[in-house]
């Protein structure tokens, strides 16, 4: 048995080398139908070997008695799925597939078969997207067909034979409830579509109720009962009075009939109760109402029902899902099964005055705001005999929301045209003039597939407000390379000094001018919350402590060199600010529950709107999410966080310093360490979880942090090769640049101008002998920048730009697209020369970052990617206080005393320089360091897999610095080269001499592939 695990390198280098032609290896593709109520977290499952793969052979966990169940049906599928070769075996591909692309499909296929938690690997550039569209949905339309046949058996038997055959044991329990789900569907009650979403008749009459009785009792109540019969030209008469009079109204200042509208209303609870128990309502007009949180009414309805399974497709950016839907049309798949691409409100927004915010949060906020301001609309008035009844309907205040029969019709074009991208859907909405965000949103219910990014499906809030339901159907994530610190960062949360401030001042002012009229209960809840932030801001303006008072280190301070932050766990924190007493769960409910914040939203901004000039005026320090909306959102979050288990994260707080321009920083964040519970409410729900990605190992990192309760030898691990011949690959270990100096750019000696000039020189050889494009990564946008500042004041970029045009890569991602295609044109133009003479430069070099939206999905195919230079290896900085504590939390995993023996304690101030990150990593046992280099090779494989995109591809790849280097013939502990990829490590050139040695490497490398053809001009 080979376990995956802390020095799985050498393991792997002495297994031998293993074909490329992918031939697997593969002893157990059997298929055992899942022990009865299984879901995603208990499943036992076996491993897929292909290639490359280490096969953890667990065995079968079927008893013999369920194995004997279905041999015939399972041999005779399995027979299905061998016969035809490649093509046959998923008909929907549409080229011939590759050996390894066929055996992925076919681990994946396996995968959903079985259920529970997969992990598939396949390097980027092997088509793994497009063999996992026509592997799942292939699997999908399988069950489909099944659940069709079962159906048409139990319709031949009267019914009484399908029940029968539901409730077997033949079948698992995820089936045997979707095939019962269809069955019901006849007999739920009948949905009409509000907006974006579905409502029961029942639900939508019952709210409608409650909003007329809220208007009834409001400003609109006075000659407007419900049997009142008004004439036209009194109607006309009373409506220009109206209008004289809310004119008259506007102008007055903080009048207050107009502050009436902010008044909250009675808020009760059972004091003696705990809030979890039971649910504080609040009394209107004598009747209880539950207010709803935040989220759109008219649009998103989470007890909204799923229609049939679904497979959730998630990606970490929205380029890579418009990539997904672009795969998807190649195949037999696009015509056949519904799909819809969901997506951001700042990528589908079509509403120019929201638009021009800019900033994610503000346009959230802005669309949720106009969901709120519905403008009341006559539908029609309705004669029940004695008297008649005036009806109203709610309309959206956005204007791309009015019209419900326009949403119908983007509904029906969708679904006419099939499968569109983010970009198209937007398009669609545009020339209909429509919501193409909540149009998309109201397909789900009916798709077969639904397309979406991380946050989407990861987050409970963000899946509660699309109504996502994930109960048995199938999630896909992919690039799941860092999907645990991707997890976990979703549920951070975050206070600034100014939002802060902002709250505090906003809670006072309400306090102030209400204090009157609110119940005792409301009074009590917002002096709680007042309390809060004045211990929040306590906390952040206390003085620093008296031994970092010197000179020295207040001009660091000021020069911002430093940073002067604490980390403790949240009892800790609730005791260090005297507000342990404060029941969080019970305060959380009611800012939930009583519409506090928009109330206190609202008050403020009429206040700030009425006064000729803003007191809380957005500053350029403030930053552009500084609204007040978002202020007090955070603050929400921020006490969520303080109901979490007291070891499930820590809070860091960082003070504020003053410098020249005024007191800048200070911030309260909460940073969530553990993912397992997050991940196991979506394990729980579904059948299947497939982790996809490029570079996944190594494992057990992923394993213990997210899913530790499945063995590593149960886990379905598939890993294979990638599809170019060796000789298509390069990689270089460099150790020494051209005039002989030793390559080291650790930490200490990388900022050394020698050490830059150096690697200057070793780029100026390169552009010489490497054709067309040069991606050189380093390790951070400052480093970037120093290395660039310096060649250009020695003069060896004018040197680089004699034979290739330069590039960097900018800091907002919103430039990166532009000066990539001015990139790609360079490229493209010299490759459409007769000859390469006939231009001065020979092609371009991009100068980008490691972790930059370049490193990250940015396709350097052919020309545009012919050699990856890896400067150094890119460690994160050990000096982010939220990264070390990451890092003692993996290393007490397992061991509850191994923090206690590492040098940060928890009540000591962290100095903004690497030393004490430096010392925590020292004090470290296997696991912590472990994490903190998986974090550095992560890194390094997704950027060198930039280049190699498919069979006829080829690039050198050069590790430059000594660390990399090593001799086979003399090692004995492990190299840092393990981590890489196999794909790479068994071309790997591990050490030379010299430079002459890499150079002529590159030349013959060069010279063979332009002779074998390799080259295309585009």
């Amino acid at each position: 048995m080979y376990l995956f695990g802390p020095g799985f390198g050498p393991l792997l280098c002495s297994l031998g080398p293993l074909s490329r032609s992918g031939g697997t290896t593969n002893v157990s593709l059997q298929r055992h139908p899942p022990p009865p109520t299984q879901s995603a977290r208990d499943s036992v499952t076996v491993t897929v070997a292909a290639v490359c793969t280490l096969q953890f052979c667990s065995g079968s966990m079927s008893s013999p008695a369920a194995e004997a169940e279905q041999p015939v049906e399972v041999e005779e599928e399995e027979e299905v799925r061998k016969g035809g070769g490649g093509g046959a075996k998923f008909p929907a591909f549409p080229y011939e597939p590759y050996s390894i692309q066929v055996d992925f499909m076919d681990a994946l296929y396996s995968s959903l078969e079985r259920g529970g938690i997969a992990m598939l690997e396949s390097p980027t550039g092997t088509g793994k997207t497009l063999s996992i569209i026509c592997s799942a949905l292939q699997w999908l339309v399988d069950q489909k067909e099944k659940q069709k046949s079962k159906v048409k058996v139990g319709s031949d038997n009267d019914g009484v034979q399908s029940a029968s055959n539901l409730g077997s044991d033949d079948e698992p329990d995820w089936m045997r409830n979707f095939v019962n789900d269809k069955e019901n569907q006849g007999k739920d009650k009948k949905k009409v579509k509000l907006g974006g979403a579905f409502r029961k008749k029942g639900e939508r009459g019952k709210g409608e109720s409650n909003r007329d009785l809220l208007s009834r009792d409001g400003k609109r109540g006075d000659g407007e009962s419900c049997g009142e019969f008004i004439s036209k030209s009194a109607k006309k008469e009373r409506f220009e009075t109206m209008k004289r009079c809310e004119k008259i109204q506007s102008k007055k200042v903080a009048a207050e009939s107009n502050d009436n509208e902010f008044l909250l209303e009675e808020y009760e609870s059972e004091e003696g109760e705990s809030i979890i128990g039971g649910r504080s309502k609040r009394k209107v007009g004598g009747v209880f109402t539950s207010s709803s949180d935040e989220d759109e009414a008219a649009k998103g309805s989470d007890d909204e029902e799923e229609e049939g399974l679904k497979i959730y497709f998630c990606s970490r950016t929205h380029s890579q899902l418009s990539q997904f839907v672009k795969e998807l049309r190649k195949t037999a798949f696009a015509d056949e099964i519904s799909a819809v691409c969901l997506g951001s409100r700042k990528n589908f927004c079509i509403n120019e005055e929201v638009l021009k915010l800019r900033s994610s949060t503000r346009i959230n906020e802005q669309c949720l705001e106009l969901q709120k301001k519905k403008k009341n609309g006559v539908s029609k008035i309705k004669n029940l005999g004695e008297g008649r009844i005036r009806r109203t309907k709610a309309v959206s205040g956005c204007p791309m929301l009015r019209k419900h029969k326009l949403q119908r019709q983007f509904r029906e074009q969708l679904s006419q045209q099939g499968a569109l991208d983010i970009e198209e859907l937007v398009h669609l909405g545009s020339s209909l003039g429509t919501c193409p965000y909540y149009g998309a949103r109201s397909m789900v219910p009916a798709a077969d597939l639904v397309v979406l990014p991380y946050q989407s499906l990861l987050s409970k809030s963000s899946r509660e407000s699309l109504g996502l339901n994930l109960k048995n159907n199938v999630v896909i994530i992919d690039e799941a390379h860092n999907l645990a610190d991707s997890l976990i960062s979703m549920y951070d949360a975050k206070m600034t000094l100014s939002q802060l401030e902002d709250v505090h001042c906003h809670l006072e002012m309400y306090l102030e001018r209400f204090f009157n009229l609110l119940g005792p209960g409301n009074r009590r809840y917002i002096q709680t919350l007042m309390v809060i932030t004045r211990a929040f801001l306590g906390a952040l303006n206390e003085k620093n402590r008296d031994n970092l008072n010197t000179s020295e280190n207040a001009d660091n301070l000021s020069a911002g060199k430093i940073t002067i932050a604490s980390s403790m766990a949240i009892n800790d924190f609730l005791f260090t600010l005297n507000i342990d007493n404060i029941n969080f769960v019970k305060l959380q409910h009611y800012l939930k529950e009583s519409n506090i914040i928009h109330k206190v939203c609202g008050y403020g901004n009429r206040m700030s709107t009425l006064r000729a000039s803003s007191t809380f005026d957005d500053s350029e320090s403030y930053g552009e999410d500084m609204s007040t909306l978002s202020n007090f959102r955070a603050f929400a979050d921020m006490l969520l966080s303080l109901t979490n288990k007291n070891t499930d994260g820590r809070i860091i707080v960082s003070k504020a310093r003053k410098t020249l321009s005024g007191r800048q920083g200070g911030y309260v964040k909460y940073v969530m360490l553990t993912g397992e519970k997050i991940f196991s409410e979506i394990a729980d729900q579904v059948h299947a979880i497939i982790l996809a990605g490029g570079t996944l190992q190594p494992i057990e990192e992923t394993r213990e942090r997210l899913f530790p309760w499945l063995s590593l030898e149960k886990l379905n691990f598939f890993s294979c090769s990638h599809i170019v011949p060796p000789e298509s690959i390069l990689p270089v270990a460099v150790a020494r640049g051209p005039s002989g100096r030793v390559l080291d750019f650790s930490y200490s000696t990388r900022s050394s101008l020698a050490m830059i000039e150096e690697l200057g020189l070793l780029l100026c050889n390169l552009v010489s002998v490497v054709p067309e494009g040069i991606v050189v990564f380093f390790s951070s946008f400052e480093y970037e920048e120093q290395v660039y500042n310096a060649w250009k004041g020695s003069g060896i970029l004018d040197r680089i730009q004699k034979k290739k045009w330069v590039f960097r890569e900018p800091r907002k991602n919103t430039d990166v697209e532009l000066v990539l295609q001015k990139y790609k044109v360079s490229i493209n133009n010299l490759a459409q020369c007769n000859s390469v003479d006939a231009a001065p430069q020979n092609g371009a070099l991009f100068l980008a970052v490691v972790g930059g939206k370049v490193s990250e999905g940015i396709n350097f195919s052919d020309g545009m990617g012919r050699c990856i230079v890896m400067v150094g290896l890119p460690y994160p900085n050990p000096s982010d206080i939220e990264l070390m504590e990451r890092v003692k939390h993996i290393e007490g995993l397992g061991d509850s005393n191994a923090i206690s023996n590492l040098s940060l304690s928890s009540d000591e101030f962290y100095m903004g320089d690497v030393q004490a990150g430096f010392n925590i990593l020292r004090s470290c046992g296997h696991r912590g360091k472990e994490y903190y280099e998986n974090l550095c090779f992560k890194a390094v494989n997704q950027s060198i897999g930039r280049a190699i995109r498919h069979a006829d591809d080829y690039a050198a790849i050069l590790l430059v610095d000594k660390r990399y280097a090593s001799d086979p013939s003399k090692r004995s502990n492990p190299c840092p080269t393990d981590k890489l990829p196999k794909w790479i490590k068994d071309s790997l050139v591990p050490r030379t001499n010299n430079y002459g040695e890499v150079h002529r490497l590159l030349h013959q490398f060069f010279k063979f592939n332009r002779r074998r053809g390799g080259h295309k001009n585009k």
